[in-house]
């Protein structure tokens, strides 16, 4: 592998570590290397708060170093003046001769610009290095700005002959295919991203809470299909844990943590993604049931699946939703094996 590869590794490294704290911010990773020794890093740890060029700059203890060195970056530093001043006048300011970048940020107010200002004012940019990784690891970002759309994960379970639950629950509660170690991962997960949808009948039969009560880190904005407002006060969903919207085509006066958006259902995918794209939203994990994650299949609208299977056969049940698509890779979590499938663009 080659050095600078090297170095970008370790930016994508630090950028994971922001992951579900960041949005609507991309997650960047930065180090600053002088005569081969790493002498600065950082990454954007929350959003509002120093992107990662200026956390890696404010970690090199001597300074005078920067005007011999090189810094690292997974995405492209801004030009643009948010929250927080451009990253890359502050490399301008430093007189950083050379700067790698892992790819271009194509977010109209950068997408370019940072590396133009750059070299205007002397630095020698490299483009492109560990580019299709850095493109992955900012994916949420992209897809928000480039489809105007949040990066849509569906995720289910289904049992070893392919059924996600009995036909009839008898018990009235949800029939568990997976291991605990599975359900914890799905916590995790929930931390990681903006939001979070469930159909009716999921809410209503699994009455789910969808927070994320078995791993420490951010609570996702819960969503619910509720088209003719059926659903009932007391269900876990409305219990004020966590912000929750109710897209509905009627209307009813919004709660302290729950708000009722009225769209059309004739419509709804779009009116779905238009009202997450309006609200800044940037991605969100399916968990309904069959008919919800089959018609975004159908619709074609996701941009991964991550299905768990299970030790149990149902020999008769709800059939899982149906991909026209091969899994990209598996691994085995606890007794259970999950497939991580991906949509090819």
């Amino acid at each position: 592998m080659h050095k600078d590869e090297i170095y970008m590794k370790r930016c994508l490294e630090l950028a994971a570590l922001g992951l579900g704290r960041t949005y609507p911010n991309p997650m960047v990773g930065s180090v600053i290397v002088h005569n081969d020794i790493v002498i600065g890093e950082g990454w954007h740890q929350k959003a509002g708060e120093a992107h990662a060029e200026v956390n890696a700059v404010a970690s090199v203890n001597d300074k005078s170093l920067l005007k011999d060195s090189t810094i690292y970056i997974s995405l492209e530093p801004c030009a643009h003046y948010g929250k927080t001043p451009p990253c890359a006048e502050l490399i301008v300011k430093h007189q950083i001769p050379n700067v790698v970048v892992g790819c271009v940020d194509s977010f109209s107010e950068v997408s370019g610009k940072g590396i133009e200002m750059m070299e205007k004012a002397g630095s020698t940019v490299k483009v492109g290095v560990l580019e299709k990784e850095c493109k992955a690891s900012h994916k949420r970002f992209f897809t928000f700005h480039e489809k105007q759309r949040p990066y849509i994960i569906l995720k289910w379970a289904q049992t070893k002959d392919g059924f996600i639950a009995p036909i009839d629950q008898v018990s009235g509660k949800p029939f568990w295919i997976t291991s605990p170690e599975s359900k914890k991962l799905v916590h995790k997960w929930r931390t990681e991203e903006a939001s979070i949808l469930v159909g009716t009948n999921t809410a209503e039969k699994d009455n789910p809470a969808l927070t994320a009560r078995l791993w420490e880190g951010n609570q996702s904005l819960r969503l619910v299909l509720d088209r003719s407002l059926r659903l009932k006060d007391d269900l876990q969903l409305f219990d004020n844990s966590a912000k929750t919207i109710v897209f509905t085509q009627k209307s009813k006066e919004n709660l302290a943590c729950t708000e009722y958006k009225t769209i059309d259902f004739s419509n709804l995918h779009k009116e779905i993604m238009n009202e997450l794209y309006k609200r800044n939203i940037h991605s969100v994990i399916i968990e309904g049931g069959r008919e919800t994650l089959q018609s975004f299949i159908d619709e074609n609208l996701w941009d991964e699946a991550r299905v768990f299977v299970g030790e149990a056969n149902l020999e008769k049940g709800i059939p899982a939703p149906t991909l026209n698509t091969k899994p990209k890779s598996e691994e085995k979590v606890s007794t259970d094996i999950l497939r991580w499938y991906f949509k090819s663009t």
